[in-house]
């Protein structure tokens, strides 16, 4: 069964406001939210990586998560959790301080040459997420001879690269809105059968994202609908964790499709 994955910005700089939780209050009220709506997996952000932004100093990205998982783990001690960051060195502090959990990794390790080391020699299990330069130069970098197709020879490098280090346990992640055009977001989603000659989970992050809002002429928070159908046929085409802001209506996209097909 497909599992949810529920968003939470630690930071001010998302581009979906109500996803953003800074004070203790609203980090607790949010976490309770959605673990109470079926939430698998909670994802914790504290610098953004939206089209683009600057990353922050990595002293203060700490000292955001720090915060929000202290409060976390006293509050929801057995919800699996994972950290989207593309630094080691946040990796290995937030392993210190809080135990075992999912690295959501963005950069799949291109961003920083110890992270994949670090993931390895820690145990931990690793999203690798598809994308080319930053998030300020991304949107430049969409040329593709054919996007599923370069996408896919982007993860058998990453195989090779990630077995070098004793990385095994590794999710796969398209990156749907890094380095792509609105109609290459929709070809891979069409297309998203094709990643599983790779054997892996295949997560899909696309909640409320331009190539969704964009096609319909609305903003982000008018995307929630279109998410949903995508979502649905996201599934049908094998994916295995839905990455999202809107925890409930994900569940029951889930629970609808597992009806559909029993």
């Amino acid at each position: 069964m497909a599992k949810v994955m529920g968003i939470i910005n630690i930071d001010d700089d998302s581009y979906y406001a109500p996803s953003r939780a800074t004070t203790a209050t609203d980090i607790f009220n949010r976490l309770e939210m959605m673990v109470e709506q079926g939430a698998d997996i909670i994802d914790f952000g504290a610098c953004s990586t939206r089209p683009g932004s600057v990353p922050i100093d990595p002293e203060k990205e700490w000292e955001s998560l720090e915060f929000a998982l202290s409060i976390f783990k006293k509050e929801f001690p057995s919800v699996s959790f994972s950290v989207d960051t593309f630094r080691s060195e946040i990796v290995r502090r937030c392993y210190d301080r809080f135990g075992p959990f999912i690295v959501n990794d963005i950069s799949a390790g291109e961003d920083d040459e110890r992270m994949l080391e670090s993931v390895g020699t820690l145990g931990l299990e690793y999203i690798a997420m598809h994308k080319r330069g930053t998030p300020a130069t991304m949107q430049s970098l969409c040329d593709y001879d054919d996007v599923t197709e370069d996408v896919i020879s982007y993860f058998r490098d990453f195989q090779e690269r990630a077995s070098r280090f004793g990385v095994t346990n590794w999710i796969l992640d398209p990156g749907f809105g890094f380095a792509k055009t609105i109609e290459q977001n929709y070809q891979i989603l069409e297309e998203l059968d094709k990643f599983q000659i790779f054997n892996r989970d295949v997560l899909i992050g696309i909640s409320r994202k331009s190539f969704i809002y964009k096609k319909l002429g609305v903003g982000p928070e008018d995307a929630l609908e279109a998410t949903c159908a995508l979502h649905r046929d996201a599934l049908a085409k094998g994916a295995a964790i839905l990455r999202v802001h809107d925890v409930a209506e994900a569940v029951n996209v889930i629970n609808l499709y597992n009806k559909q097909q029993s």
